[in-house]
């Protein structure tokens, strides 16, 4: 495990989204000939990243609805999340259920050590438990290999990037050297800052994207069991399509944690935080040999 490619890829893609903040704040700052509003809202920028991942656990949580479970009121769940636990030498996350119907799963938690996975009550009636351990061993990686800390600093910088775009428009466009004498600069500045936050959210959906991958193949190889993973992503597809998860704001902020996309099909492709669900079950396959 902890051997992809897609960590080279996720590193670069991050850097290219501060290099956007960066680039955006040169062109606000310049626009009102004021470098105070980049630093307020680079400290506005950092709050929220830090809030957010602090906090990760306890607002995925409450979104959901979930519940801790106990040993006694889950004795198989606890036995499967401590055996992969303990096969990875990683700290035992802590069990919550939700009651949500749709069929799904998510880990969060800002470290390993106060790490949680959560399933909604339809996964438990949807899996076997041999797919259940294969979607354990998934979940689990998420948390071992930090993508809360990254997912949660591309959501924050891909949204600073859009507040930062529309303060500009609103209170920077017509104003300062930006917008005064060279109006070939202020349509360049409209321009860059308009697309920026488009190719913030291309970037943020490539980077969980990648963060999937790496889960379904080191919870793959944690488990032991792609197939089993492949059948249990082949069940959720299914399950998801005929129960999606209602599409609110507590919702949509929490989608990218999900093992599958929540809002099914009907989910738009480009901005996705998911691959396409047939490619990670023939990657799946070919992991077992019969690709």
């Amino acid at each position: 495990m902890h051997h992809h490619h897609g960590r080279l890829r996720t590193a670069g893609l991050l850097a290219f989204l501060f290099a956007m903040v960066l680039m955006v704040g040169a062109i606000v700052a310049y626009s009102m000939q004021s470098p105070a509003v980049l630093f307020i809202f680079a400290g506005i920028g950092v709050f929220s990243v830090a809030y957010s991942y602090w906090n990760s656990d306890k607002i995925a949580i409450r979104a959901m609805g979930a519940y801790p479970v106990s040993r006694e009121q889950a004795p198989a769940l606890y036995e499967m999340v401590e055996e992969l636990a303990h096969r990875a030498q990683e700290p035992v996350p802590r069990v919550f259920v939700s009651p949500q119907p749709t069929p799904n799963a998510f880990a969060t938690g800002r470290n390993p050590e106060r790490g949680v996975v959560c399933f909604t009550e339809g996964i438990l009636n949807l899996l076997t438990p041999r797919e259940l351990r294969a979607v354990t061993g998934h979940e689990l990686m998420h948390i071992y290999n930090r993508d809360i800390l990254i997912s949660s600093v591309a959501a924050a910088v891909a949204g600073f990037l859009t507040t930062i775009t529309q303060f500009f428009i609103l209170f920077g466009g017509g104003r300062g050297r930006g917008g005064g004498g060279n109006p070939l600069a202020l349509i360049g500045a409209l321009l860059a800052v308009i697309l920026m936050p488009l190719a913030a959210s291309l970037i943020r959906s490539a980077i969980s994207r990648t963060r999937e991958y790496d889960a379904d193949s080191d919870g793959a190889e944690l488990s032991g069991d792609p197939l089993a993973l492949a059948s249990a992503l082949d069940k959720l597809q299914n399950g998801i399509s005929r129960i999606p998860l209602k599409e609110d704001p507590k919702h949509d902020a929490h989608a990218h944690m999900m093992i599958a996309n929540p809002f099914g099909p009907r989910a738009r492709q480009m901005f996705s935080t998911h691959p396409p669900m047939d490619d990670r079950i023939a990657r799946l396959k070919e992991m077992a040999g019969q690709g």
